[in-house]
């Protein structure tokens, strides 16, 4: 199958007015002689740009559990998202799902499925999907068997976290733990009688935390340490190999993985709505500082591909430089070196919008297929 997009500005290291030929899943060419094509795009005033990859979508447990305690087929779930993140522009995307220690939405047989499931369904996905394996380090029983599916290539990425520590400090407050109760359909006196049995295991998560660190290195799954809280804790995670800092909680954080070249991961919801809901850095303040150096969905797909657009309207970098940050960067932090920019012989993953008056995706093609179209007319001739 040979595709072939005309008329568009195609961003490479800047945007250029120029073809894009596709062939058996790959960009073929770019400009050159007019070549026959089984599939001509016609996207005069549009801009062709490197597929989105996310690398932190946890909006995908909403589809399993649009409501607490209201759960849907896994397949059904992985089918409905497929169709959010192409129209969002999304090619590769790490479904950030939780394991933790609690029943229901976040436990074991979620997880277990979950794996199965993107397994089978992967062929007939648009986006090319895997599983962002939010670890709770205080789920110290699923060890074992983390280990195993690093080794069979079932985890995309691995991401530590630590929200026990935070359930405890909540405990006195209904409107934080009643939700967490709600999806794990415990009662409350059940939820917080589980809490403190995890918690006494406390001596026991960080040599946990080493270990699977350790083996997600030998397996080569990127990893990635969320929440930061402190540099002191950025540094020990460093020294663990954990090389990715997720949603660091403050700017001293931030400052301390962007001075050794590290990965730093803010929300793309943070930038579009003006900054932090939890009261965290803003967004747009950290790319302007050099200390963002990748954008996740976190939970809201479509903030991805506005985001670049945004950031560039308000004066905070070039526009080449703001996709970088959901497309290339991503990319290159987790070792796919196959995607993130347009270049001939890279895999042909693209995304076609319309920037004015709101910018907006009109096509998606991932692999080399066209996945998504918003607009017939560009199948016009």
């Amino acid at each position: 199958m040979s595709t072939k997009i005309t008329g568009a500005q195609a961003l490479l290291d800047e945007l250029v007015a120029t073809d894009v030929s596709i062939e058996g899943g790959r960009i073929a060419s770019l400009g050159g002689a007019s070549q026959t094509a089984n599939l001509v795009l016609h996207a005069e005033g549009c801009l062709v740009l490197p597929g989105i990859v996310d690398c932190h979508g946890d909006a995908f447990e909403r589809h399993i559990m649009p409501r607490p305690g209201v759960a849907f087929d896994i397949d059904l779930a992985l089918r409905d998202a497929d169709r959010a993140l192409l129209a969002s522009g999304i090619t590769t995307a790490f479904h950030g799902v939780t394991w933790s220690w609690e029943p229901g939405l976040r436990g074991a047989e979620n997880a277990r499925r979950l794996v199965e499931r993107i397994a089978a369904l992967k062929p007939e996905l648009g986006a090319d999907t895997r599983f962002h394996m939010r670890h709770e380090t205080f789920n110290l029983d699923a060890e074992e068997e983390i280990a195993a599916w690093l080794i069979e290539g079932r985890i995309g990425v691995l991401a530590f976290n630590d929200h026990t520590e935070g359930t405890l400090k909540s405990r006195h407050r209904p409107d934080k733990i009643g939700k967490m109760v709600e999806r794990t359909g415990l009662s409350h006196d059940a939820f917080m009688e589980l809490v403190d049995r995890v918690y006494a295991r406390k001596g026991e998560v960080a040599g946990s935390i080493a270990r699977l660190a350790e083996a997600a290195r030998k397996a080569g799954v990127p990893t990635l340490s969320h929440d930061d809280m402190s540099p002191e804790m950025r540094r020990e995670h460093r020294a663990l190999g954990i090389a990715i800092a997720e949603f660091p909680i403050n700017e001293a954080t931030a400052h301390e993985a962007a001075s050794v070249g590290e990965a730093v991961v803010f929300g793309a919801p943070n930038v579009v709505r003006g900054g932090s809901h939890t009261g965290c850095p803003a967004a747009e303040e950290m790319v302007r500082q050099g200390l963002c150096t990748i954008l996740a969905s976190d939970y809201y797909y479509p903030a991805l591909p506005l985001a670049p657009f945004l950031l560039t309207e308000r004066g905070t970098a070039s526009f080449a430089a703001t996709w970088k940050l959901v497309s290339e960067n991503p990319a290159t932090a987790l070792g796919l070196t196959d995607r993130g920019r347009i270049a001939s012989g890279l895999r042909a993953d693209l995304v076609i919008v319309r920037p004015e008056p709101t910018p907006r995706v009109m096509a998606t093609i991932a692999g080399g297929r066209l996945v998504h179209l918003a607009d017939p007319d560009l199948l016009a001739g």
